[in-house]
């Protein structure tokens, strides 16, 4: 009696096969759904993330909270308010003044941290980083 006819007796199942079933390490390492440890902890760690959009005519700023999707915090120069008292409204002195309010209404928000994360290619400089410095010196720290 051969060793694979031995192993059909046993049960009925063959150990061959069980041991084909399992994936290797290389298998599992050419997962591309599976995220890492930071990418499936980031969102906890640092829940509260800016995003900050210029347009032609207008500068728009919000916090969003990253686990509930939820706006905490909203700022733009398209405004009524901010339409009608600001010179121009997408010039060094805008930039300030949105930074400014989002730095308020976070505290407001029981917001003291936060995060900003760079596009692809992105310099924080300019009215980017006039936005990033004014909100810091409101108050609120950047994770």
């Amino acid at each position: 009696m051969g060793m694979s006819a031995l192993l059909v007796l046993i049960g009925g199942l063959s150990i061959e096969a069980a041991a084909w079933t399992r994936r290797s390490r290389s298998e599992a390492a050419k997962k591309p759904n599976r995220k890492s440890w930071k990418q499936r902890t980031d969102m906890y760690m640092r829940p509260f993330l800016l995003n900050v959009f210029f347009s032609k005519r207008f500068i728009h700023a919000k916090v969003v909270h990253r686990g509930t999707c939820k706006v905490i915090s909203v700022a733009s120069t398209n405004a009524k308010d901010l339409r009608n008292t600001l010179p121009s409204l997408t010039d060094n002195c805008a930039c300030r003044t949105v930074g400014m309010l989002i730095a308020e209404r976070s505290m407001e928000a029981d917001v003291f941290a936060m995060s900003y994360e760079p596009k692809k290619n992105e310099r924080i400089e300019g009215k980017l980083g006039i936005i990033l410095d004014t909100i810091k010196e409101n108050g609120i720290i950047f994770v």
